[in-house]
């Protein structure tokens, strides 16, 4: 009897957890339009997602990315919840359907609460990010 009353109670608090989380996310303003200039939306990445890149994206991303965006690219890190605006899902087809290009230009540059990484990461680190972050796609 003790152990079902445990179990409900965490299963009540699991939900009331997920609640507050997604009150959170939907009270955040959702991102303005990214424009990318042509030059960085046509790049190729020149680094190929073999099992080395991914293992070194993965390092670089859970080092610099998923403080805000989440282990999983789901925009639920822990600092997301202090973020004006939704840190976005990187597992769904808005982001996917972006080029290789493009997330290299927003992760070397960042915008408003997205930091800049171009002084930090080196170029060909990034494009292991863009690699590892391909991995999220459901």
């Amino acid at each position: 009897m003790k152990t079902v009353k445990l179990f409900i109670a965490g299963i009540g608090i699991l939900l009331i957890g997920g609640m507050l989380v997604s009150m959170t996310i939907l009270q955040q303003k959702q991102p303005e339009p990214w424009e990318v200039p042509a030059k960085y939306k046509n790049m190729e990445n020149p680094v190929a997602a073999d099992d080395q890149s991914l293992m070194l994206g993965e390092r670089l991303y859970k080092k610099n990315c998923a403080s805000c965006h989440g282990k999983e690219g789901l925009g639920d890190g822990v600092k997301a919840r202090t973020l004006e605006t939704f840190s976005g899902d990187f597992s769904g087809e808005a982001y996917q359907g972006q080029t290789d290009g493009e997330h290299f230009y927003k992760t070397k540059f960042g915008r408003g609460e997205m930091p800049a990484y171009e002084n930090k990461i080196p170029d060909e680190d990034i494009w292991h990010m863009v690699n590892y972050m391909r991995t999220f796609k459901k």
